[in-house]
């Protein structure tokens, strides 16, 4: 999908919310031009693990874009990066409120000279307000936010998902704004200032549990992998690790004993209902992983989805990457880095079908601090002179082995 061609997008953003907005941008075809403020660039360039000296956070949100260095604290650096502002479509950035208009980047010193310019903004707990001016962590905002309240076992702390679903989740909901904006542009010939915050994000992703609590005024409860109202629901264990099993209906519970050979369960009182079944389900994993124990994770999800039953292994990663719907799928690329060779990368999981289904997501590696200093300024109109200068007072660096574009 490449229907950004020709969509030329400033990227101040840093570590992960903005970058993971702007990358998904630029897998849809857009010329993300990620700016990054010397000597040492994104922060998250600082962040291991390392893959023989780069940082796989940094790689992990940073492909299809060009990379240019410029000194951010000089004010000719400041004037370089409002050339490039002039001629963008889109602005991004993710710093705390207040310093783009400190930095003489408010949207109203942007807008009054590119009218149609779109600038989104990502901040920690909103553009104004009591709290604007908190810094933007992820697990901060997860907190803040009620989402760790639900997340983790009744007897357990309240715990934090596996990956930063604050960061990301802010990166997809501009990236939506993002879209709507420049679409709007196309009736308006205006553009707009449009945003998210972490916390916004993820008070939006509390759903049933949000609406429980403002409707009925209940406080939902931590349940670990268990459903608050539903039994069985929630992870098993079998043979060979752990599977989620799913019988929602009263049907899909009488198949389920029948399938366990357990045909008496269903006439327990115990169990005889899904209310029953809620307040004695300790009881009920029990016994329902004595049987499931006789068997291997993929044995039980093939018999379980034969019969019309939710159910499925839980992967570690090394499973997720080699397993056959995955690979399938196409939800990993492989793109040429200069000093790593080949680079595997999860890609954006937005699928389009028909003639363009095959096309490669993935044209370029994420780039080296600077990588395309120089390519920029000149497509931005600065002649060689200027551009000597700049790279002679340190104004703009230059990579010294600049990347290779992916075929």
């Amino acid at each position: 999908m490449q229907a950004l061609q020709g969509i030329k997008i400033i990227d101040l953003s840093r570590a992960l919310s903005g970058p993971f907005c702007s990358m998904a941008l630029a897998d849809m075809g857009a010329d993300v031009i990620k700016v990054e403020s010397g000597p040492c660039g994104d922060m998250s360039r600082s962040w291991g693990p390392f893959d023989r000296g780069v940082s796989t956070y940094y790689l992990s949100c940073n492909r299809n874009k060009r990379g240019i260095c410029l000194d951010l604290r000089n004010p000719q650096g400041l004037a370089t990066l409002q050339t490039l502002i002039d001629g963008a479509d889109v602005v991004i950035e993710n710093f705390k409120p207040g310093t783009m208009a400190a930095m003489g980047l408010g949207y109203d010193v942007l807008s009054a000279r590119n009218p149609r310019l779109v600038l989104g903004s990502i901040n920690a707990f909103g553009a104004d307000g009591p709290l604007s001016s908190w810094p933007g962590f992820d697990q901060i905002a997860q907190g803040y936010s009620g989402m760790m309240s639900l997340t983790g076992f009744a007897d357990g702390d309240p715990t934090r998902t596996g990956t930063a679903i604050g960061d990301m989740s802010s990166g997809m909901w501009l990236t939506s704004a993002i879209l709507a904006a420049l679409l709007e542009r196309e009736r308006t010939g205006c553009g707009q200032h449009v945003g998210s915050s972490l916390l916004a994000s993820l008070v939006g992703m509390l759903s049933v549990h949000g609406q429980r609590y403002l409707s009925l005024g209940e406080i939902p409860q931590r349940t670990g992998n268990a459903h608050s109202v539903i039994a069985p629901y929630g992870v098993f264990e079998t043979a060979d690790g752990p599977l989620n099993l799913a019988p929602i209906t009263a049907d899909m519970w009488l198949r389920l004993c029948q399938l366990l050979d357990v045909p008496e369960l269903p006439d327990d009182p115990r169990f005889a209902s899904n209310e029953a079944r809620v307040a004695h389900r300790d009881e009920l994993k029990v016994l329902l992983e004595a049987r499931l124990k006789t068997r291997s994770k993929r044995e039980w999800s093939a018999l379980f989805t034969d019969a019309g039953l939710p159910a499925g292994p839980i992967h570690t990663l090394d499973e997720v990457f080699a397993d056959p719907q995955v690979l399938h799928c196409r939800l990993v690329e492989t793109t040429e880095h200069p000093t790593l060779g080949a680079l595997r990368q999860v890609v954006t999981p937005v699928s389009s079908y028909g003639a363009a289904a095959d096309a490669p997501v993935t044209r370029r590696a994420p780039p080296a601090l600077g990588e395309h200093t120089v390519e920029v300024l000149r497509q931005a109109g600065f002649g060689q002179a200027a551009i000597d200068a700049l790279l002679a007072s340190k104004v703009a660096h230059q990579s010294a082995a600049p990347m290779a574009e992916a075929a």
